[in-house]
This record gives structure tokens, sequence and C-alpha cells, in this order.
């Protein structure tokens, strides 16, 4: 037996296909099963060692996977499947309904301390390495503003949402940071800047034949919660053009603090990422986290955590000692 850490993966969507190109780039840790809610053996796995495995038979493999990766969706599937997998496993997740996080910690909470299991909620790069910078620029810079700006990017929750609009056969939304807005930011002015001032929301929508397409921009552009406080822009494309120009997933964005110490020094701190592949980088910090998780369980650090809770050398396959040495 391998001494690796052994993972499994639940949901394979684009996140649980990233988490499987992910874990091949590592040299400490192997994926032992797929768990799926479809019939298993439509799953096509290039290795023929990771099993592909139903969800209902997931209790079985206790034994064999020191931490399960969860793929699955924040709208419905997180909710249920985090404190579920957490009574059994040691966990990871991408949970990213900011709002609802507190309620979400809570319930993964529970059951993992009363089972003796670890869990890491909401990682990945917002919530997850966008979090740890906010925390951080307002530590050292007491005295500013944090500002988060999205895109440009396919946003994978607002494309979902314009694909259930009636008339709506297939569609993308796109994210897009004002640059008018980070100008000011960088330049220290710390704007108060409302929502639509910061980002507009561009829609690529495929209608059904016959379709009404003024009742379906109506829709979009006034549907609460996603794009009734935006600059909204939808265009009307083909399929194919849906195809050809909209199958990527990139993604990024940046934060940034504008702040000032002593008598009036400005001060900026800026993080920023520029993603070709949301889901694959997402996926990528999720199982950096799965490192730390199986390493805080050794440790007997039970419960839910968040991306605060975990040290840096804990996601990292080096020895505290390279760290020090080649890093610090």
């Amino acid at each position: 037996m391998s001494n690796k850490i052994k993972l499994g993966i639940v949901g394979y969507g684009n996140l649980g296909k990233g988490a499987v190109e992910a874990i091949k780039a590592t040299d400490d840790m192997e994926l032992v099963a797929v768990f799926t809610r479809r019939d298993p053996q439509t799953l096509k796995l290039d290795d023929a060692g990771v099993e592909a495995v139903h969800i209902d038979n997931a209790s079985d493999y206790q034994d064999k996977i020191d931490v399960m990766l969860l793929c699955g969706g924040s709208a419905t599937d997180l909710p249920e499947q985090t404190p579920h997998f957490a009574s059994m496993f040691n966990t990871v997740d991408s949970y990213d309904t900011h709002a609802k996080i507190p309620e979400f910690y809570q319930s993964v909470n529970e059951v993992a301390v009363k089972n003796n299991t670890t869990t890491i909620i909401s990682t990945g790069w917002d919530p997850g390495f966008f979090s740890l910078n906010r925390v951080m620029a307002e530590a050292v810079l007491p005295n500013g503003e944090n500002y988060s700006f999205w895109g440009k990017g396919l946003s994978q929750g607002h494309s979902d949402a314009v694909r259930r609009v009636e008339g709506v056969k297939g569609g993308v939304q796109y994210t897009i940071p004002s640059e008018d807005a980070i100008g000011k930011v960088r330049k220290g002015e710390n704007p108060e800047l409302t929502t639509s001032e910061k980002h507009r929301r561009v829609c690529y929508i495929v209608p059904e034949d016959g379709a009404d397409k003024a009742a379906i921009e109506n829709e979009i552009k006034t549907m609460p919660n996603y794009f009734a406080d935006y600059n909204t822009e939808v265009n009307f494309i083909s399929e194919e053009e849906l195809a050809r120009d909209h199958s990527k997933a990139p993604h990024g964005g940046f934060v940034i603090r504008s702040g000032k110490t002593g008598e009036n020094n400005n001060q900026l701190y800026e993080f920023s990422l520029t993603l070709d592949s949301n889901p694959e980088f997402t996926s990528s910090v999720v199982v950096a986290y799965a490192r730390a998780a199986h390493r805080m369980s050794q440790e007997k650090q039970f419960g839910a955590k968040t991306v605060y809770d975990v040290a840096p050398a804990y996601i990292s396959p080096r020895s505290a000692e390279e760290l020090r040495r080649d890093y610090l």
C-alpha cells in the first residue's frame, strides 16, 4: 500500500473533472474512486485504477479514503452533501453562496465535531484566496477600504440562471469589471461605488425557434439577485457561435485595498487572478486543501474549518524546512 493521501471525488461535472487533473499533478495524493448519482458505468475515467461508484455506496469506502472532495453545486448539492459526507469522511468543498456561509458552517461543524472528522468548507478563489486577501489587507491597513472586482469572466451561476429563462435554448453570461472604477481605486480615491458602477453583465443567448426575444431580454434584465441591480447587455447569437466562441470558462478578478499609514502615505494592496478555466483552478485549490484536511485530521483538529483556520504550510507538499529555506 502506498502512503499517499487517498482521495475520493463526489460529482463528475466540470469541477470533478478538474479535480481529477489536479490530483494527477501531485506526487503525494492519489485518486481512489469517483462517486456519482448517475450510472457509474457511464463515467469515462481514463485511469483503470480509479473506480466509478454510485454515491449510495460511498459508506463502503470509509477505510479506503482519507479525504472526500465534494464537487457538487452550491445551490442544492452541497447543503445536503457536505453534512452527509462529513459524518463519514474528512471533506473539502467549494461552497460559494457567500450570504449563507455562516449557517452552512454551523450545519457542517455540528456533524464533523460529533463524528471526529475535519471538513474544510468554501475553498476556491472567491470564497477562498480572495477571502484571505481581504482579511490580510484590512489587518495590515486598518485605515482604508476593501474593493473586490470580478472578471472579465464567465459566471457559472449567472449563466445557469439565464438558461432557465423561458425561450432560452442556451446561453452564457460574462461579468465585466469597470476600468473606470478600478482606476479610481488604484489612484487612492477610495470611491463609494454602487453595484452597477463596479461591474456590468453581458449575456449571449441562443433563443428557441420562434421565442419572444423582447420577453427574454426583459426577464433577464429584471431578474432579482442576478441582473436587476446591474447594467446588463443581452446579445442573441446562434448555437454555432455559442459553441465556437463561448465554450471555455475564463474568469478572475482583483482584491484591492486602498489605505493610508502614518501622516498621509498612500498604500495600495492588490491581489489578482487571470484564469483560463475557472473550474480547473477552483478544483486545484480544493485538492490543495485536501492535503490540509488530512494533516489537520491526523492532529485531531476536528470540526468545520475555513481558509482562515488553515496555515499555508498545511496546503503545501513541501516540508517546513524546505519552505523556510526556499520560500521565506
